[in-house]
């Protein structure tokens, strides 16, 4: 059984709006990366808050790192506390947890915007991300994080720098060795609102491609769309494209 934490909230936007976001954001990251799409979502009329996940941020500390722990938190998470979003975004570890919430709980989301989530991973995914995390916890510097992702905005680089001091490493490390099996292919199929997808360039790095991609579009609630040239994170890398990306999936 799984005992659900409450999660700290950012929001953009006006809270009057009848249109209620939520952004959920990737491993060793919290909900500050998130202000691109709360920006573009508030500068479209929309009211967006996002949260930090479990082990990250502010968020409470617990001993469960599984998927399902971090899927019971956004599912018991609302818009003013209660009723329905309007929207979920989840990145990464993010798009894991809103997609296996969604397919549990059927009415706590309207529609879905996935980007780059990790839907499934293999034995030799796991271990670079796992490996990756390391890397970055390690050397938690602005100009580590600059060097490694040239192309982000100043205002990224300096809250990955804060995410990775306020972010439990052992949430973070918890969450790799506690999921030997990642793998929400299963969820996906049974989700019944639309979802989109907004997903990496495979070509640079993506963890939303090949055979997971194809199997998880056989659901006809998905679309998919690809941030070309981009890497993971899509918003940070080309924030421009992949805004763009997402008002035409709302349209």
């Amino acid at each position: 059984m799984v005992s659900p934490v409450t999660l700290p909230r950012l929001s953009w936007g006006d809270p009057a709006s009848d249109r209620h976001a939520l952004l959920a954001h990737g491993l060793g990251s919290t909900a500050a990366l998130m202000w691109r799409f709360g920006l573009a979502l508030a500068d479209a009329g929309w009211y967006a808050q996002a949260v930090d996940l479990r082990g990250h941020g502010d968020a409470p500390r617990a001993l469960d790192y599984r998927i399902e722990a971090y899927a019971a938190d956004l599912a018991h998470t609302h818009p003013n506390h209660a009723g329905a979003w309007d929207l979920v975004i989840g990145h990464s570890l993010g798009g894991t947890s809103a997609t296996l919430a969604s397919a549990r709980h059927p009415r706590w989301a309207r529609r879905l915007v996935l980007v780059d989530p990790a839907i499934h991973l293999d034995d030799e995914q796991r271990e670079a991300v796992n490996s990756g995390q390391a890397a970055s916890f390690d050397d938690p510097s602005a100009e580590s994080v600059h060097r490694a992702n040239p192309r982000w905005h100043a205002h990224d680089v300096e809250l990955k720098v804060d995410a990775l001091r306020r972010t439990s490493r052992w949430a973070v490390e918890q969450t790799g060795v506690q999921n030997t099996t990642w793998d929400v292919r299963d969820a996906a199929s049974a989700v019944t609102v639309p979802a989109h997808v907004i997903a990496a360039d495979p070509e640079v790095n993506s963890l939303f491609q090949g055979e997971t991609a194809r199997r998880v579009l056989t659901n006809p609630c998905f679309t998919m769309s690809v941030v070309t040239g981009a890497g993971h994170s899509p918003h940070r890398d080309d924030p421009e494209q992949t805004m763009t990306l997402l008002m035409e999936a709302l349209r």
